[in-house]
């Protein structure tokens, strides 16, 4: 064994499901683990580009992602290969599951979007949430899910919301 494979960080599979399939997985290593709230470090894991309009997802990215087991998101801090900070992308999620080097998230529909200077705040997919029938299958999680959304927005337009990733 080498010295450098000791200072390595253990290895957690993300796997991120969205109406009962996995939509994609992906490894990260794993910063933290409290009991609570999960950090997780990945690369970008899709495949090339992803331009959003307001942001720009591409390889070589570097996502810091934060997930709980109390909570109903996770919120994604991203930067560029050159560590320039672009924003956090937040995902309404049920609260993350972890069994063993595997951490299981699903996704909602519902994001937020919160760019790096604090002044473009913006609420997503609403419509593929209403879509998704949650309301009508599972209002208690839909509920739960709007909430969380509203409190993640309220925290991003004048709250304290690197707080949460303190």
């Amino acid at each position: 064994m080498s010295a450098n494979s000791a200072d390595r960080l253990p290895l957690l599979d993300v796997v991120l499901v969205k109406a009962g399939r996995t939509k994609i997985r992906y490894t990260g290593e794993l910063l933290t683990d409290d009991g609570t709230r999960l950090a997780v470090r990945a690369a970008w894991a899709g495949s090339g580009v992803r331009d959003f309009g307001f942001v720009r997802f591409e390889p070589g990215d570097v996502f810091t992602e934060y997930y709980w087991r109390d909570r109903w998101y996770a919120i994604k801090e991203v930067r560029s290969a050159t560590g320039a900070l672009k924003g956090w992308y937040c995902d309404i999620t049920r609260p993350a599951v972890r069994s063993g080097p595997e951490l299981v998230v699903e996704d909602l529909d519902l994001d937020l979007w919160r760019s790096a200077d604090g002044l473009d705040v913006r609420r997503l997919d609403e419509d593929e949430f209403a879509e998704s029938g949650l309301a009508e299958t599972d209002p208690e999680a839909a509920r739960a899910a709007l909430a969380a959304l509203d409190e993640l927005e309220s925290l991003a337009r004048g709250g304290d919301f690197t707080a949460l990733l303190a």
